[in-house]
C-alpha cells in the first residue's frame, strides 16, 4: 500500500500557492488605493481559490469530486487571469509585472489540465459517490398514481 505524502507534494498545488502569494505580494501592492478594496479584493479572492480548490478535492479521496474542485480552481484561476488583465488595460501593473503573471497561469493552466486528465483516467472506485446509482424507469411509481387519479375522478372526489 502506499503512503499519502499529502498535498504539499503535488505540483500543481505548490505552483498555485507560489501564484497566489506572488498575487498578494507583488500584484495587489501596484494597484491604486481606490482599486486595493475592489480588484484587489477579488484578484486575492480568486487567486487564493486555486490552490484552495485543489486542495479541497485532494482531501475528497474521490477522483470525481477531484475533478470537479480542480474545475472550479480553473474557473478561479480565469477570472484571476480577467481581473489581471484589466489591472493592466487601466495601466494598473507593468508589461513586466502582466507578463510575468501571463507566464505563470499559463504554466498552472498546463499542470491544472494535466491533473485533471490524470484525475479522469483514475479508476473509478466503488466507494466513489455514484458508483451505485442506477437509473431504473419503474412504470409502476407513476402508474398507480395515474390509476388512482381516474378512480377519484370516476368517483367524483376531483374536479375534471
Amino acid at each position: 500500500m502506499s503512503e499519502d505524502k499529502g498535498i504539499e507534494t503535488l505540483i500543481v498545488w505548490q505552483k498555485a500557492m507560489a501564484f497566489a502569494i506572488h498575487v498578494q505580494q507583488q500584484i495587489i501592492p501596484l494597484l491604486p488605493k481606490d482599486e486595493k478594496w475592489a480588484l484587489g479584493m477579488q484578484m486575492r479572492r480568486s487567486a487564493q481559490s486555486i490552490p484552495a480548490n485543489i486542495a479541497e478535492g485532494y482531501g475528497r479521496y474521490y477522483y470525481q469530486e477531484g475533478v470537479r474542485f480542480c474545475y472550479l480552481a480553473r474557473g478561479s484561476l480565469e477570472e484571476t487571469y480577467t481581473h489581471l488583465s484589466l489591472a493592466y488595460e487601466l495601466g494598473y501593473i507593468s508589461k513586466d509585472a502582466y507578463s510575468k503573471s501571463e507566464s505563470d497561469i499559463q504554466e498552472l493552466r498546463r499542470l491544472l489540465n494535466g491533473y485533471i486528465s490524470f484525475l479522469k483516467k483514475s479508476k473509478r472506485g466503488d466507494n466513489e459517490p455514484g458508483s451505485a446509482h442506477r437509473i431504473q424507469d419503474d412504470p409502476s411509481h407513476y402508474l398507480l398514481e395515474i390509476e388512482q387519479e381516474n378512480e377519484d375522478r370516476n368517483s367524483g372526489f376531483v374536479d375534471s
